[in-house]
């Protein structure tokens, strides 16, 4: 007994002698694509090294080998390999070779995670909100009263929740004005407003939307989906001009407000037309959702490749087990590529439809991402829907997206010398 008792003691302790990394894989040996950001960034929060193996199987995790961390996989149910230090070296002397688009990135600090919404919205209302929860990556919901205190300044990333930054409440008036919830909602909103020194909700947010601007332009990182990303940059750009309707605000419209859009003021979008109608579900021509032409079949986008040693930003923005990620649609499901301003930087689109899904720009000393849909794996979800259950989606595709959008701000300013 006591030979087969050392045996297994010697065995164990060869293993971790030579076994000195752990990693994560992220291309189709992976069993939850998902929970490995959560572990990745678990890592981080423990004040303990990783490095992103950008364009290594899918963007792979690297760090030195640590019982808690395997323990913390293994809990987790993620997929790891336990390698020798010579493998380890082999793997940074490949991605190190000029002439292979790889790069190795370190990371260093774990964000501080924000999700501008309500405080009586559920996790399942977002998709953000939604995977952040089923990565157990910890958040913070702040809404307008800790924008405009100031708040913004303890978080390092900030997503927004699919906000009617417009004062437009969605443009649901056409179909749900006589509902309760509209009718409920429209009265909070109205109330907050004046609670918080505003006499419209939106002119509190236009406040918040400049509140936001200036957290990105001072280095933080911003994240939207579906209609917080058009309503954001139309609120911007109407700051000298009224564009809501009476039944929104109280008063009519500005009939000169389209001539008065400034669109420098914008961080994406330019030479929009709006939608003035209350009756239309849509803001303005940026969203292509009532003139694309296509099955549920055949909707994807493709993801552009980057050169990870050049570019890591948007290569790591990109990171994917896949470039074709199927389409998914929203109130705002993708950009028209003729608004979008030539500075900005397409990360996926559909090019036959001459639509951008996904778009990336620095501004000031921070960056923003727009990504177009509601719910990558909920094709066309509608008001009231159930809840998408993630652990049926562990290896999405186009979730995968937002976690890279996460886990960006931890890595090193200055790409890593491999």
């Amino acid at each position: 007994m006591k030979k087969i008792f050392f045996s297994v003691i010697f065995s164990l302790l060869m293993t971790y002698s030579y076994g000195t990394y752990i990693l994560i894989p992220m291309d189709d040996e992976q069993v939850d694509h998902l929970k490995s950001y959560g572990v990745t960034f678990w890592v981080l929060q423990n004040g303990l090294e990783a490095s992103w193996l950008l364009n290594y199987r899918g963007g792979s995790f690297i760090m030195e080998y640590s019982p808690a961390i395997e323990e913390e996989c293994i809990i987790r149910g993620i997929s790891y390999e336990v390698i020798a230090d010579a493998k380890a070296n082999s793997i940074f002397s490949e991605i190190a070779e000029p002439s292979v688009n790889m790069d190795r990135v370190k990371l260093e600090k774990a964000p501080k995670v924000a999700v501008y919404a309500p405080k009586t919205y559920l996790p399942w209302d977002d998709a953000v909100m939604l995977v952040l929860t089923y990565a157990e990556i910890p958040y913070d919901v702040i809404y307008d009263e800790e924008v405009i205190n100031g708040e913004l300044s303890n978080y390092d990333w900030l997503h927004l929740h699919h906000e009617d930054f417009t004062g437009q409440y969605g443009k649901f008036y056409g179909s749900y004005r006589n509902a309760t919830w509209y009718k409920n909602e429209q009265a909070e909103a109205e109330s907050e407003a004046l609670r918080l020194g505003f006499s419209k909700v939106s002119l509190l947010k236009l406040h918040v939307a400049k509140t936001i601007k200036q957290y990105v332009s001072a280095g933080g990182f911003l994240f939207a989906m579906c209609s917080a990303t058009d309503s954001f940059d139309i609120a911007l750009s109407s700051e000298n001009t009224d564009i809501c309707e009476s039944m929104f605000d109280g008063d009519a419209s500005d009939p000169s407000c389209q001539e008065k859009l400034v669109f420098e003021n914008t961080f994406a979008f330019e030479n929009f037309t709006l939608e003035k109608s209350p009756y239309v579900y849509e803001y303005s021509d940026i969203d292509v959702t009532r003139s694309r032409s296509i099955s549920e079949q055949d909707d994807f986008f493709t993801l552009f490749d980057f050169s990870a040693k050049w570019d890591p930003v948007p290569t790591m923005l990109c990171q994917n087990h896949t470039q074709i990620v199927n389409g998914f649609m929203g109130q705002t499901t993708a950009f028209n590529t003729e608004l979008i301003k030539a500075k900005v930087l397409i990360l996926g689109e559909n090019k036959n439809l001459k639509e951008a899904r996904y778009i990336h720009s620095e501004f000031g000393n921070g960056t923003w991402t727009y990504y177009g849909g509601h719910d990558p794996e909920d094709y066309r979800h509608l008001v009231g829907d159930p809840e998408t259950e993630l652990k049926l989606y562990p290896n999405s595709p186009g979730y995968r997206l937002i976690l890279n959008n996460v886990l960006f701000p931890a890595a090193k300013k200055k790409k890593m010398k491999t």
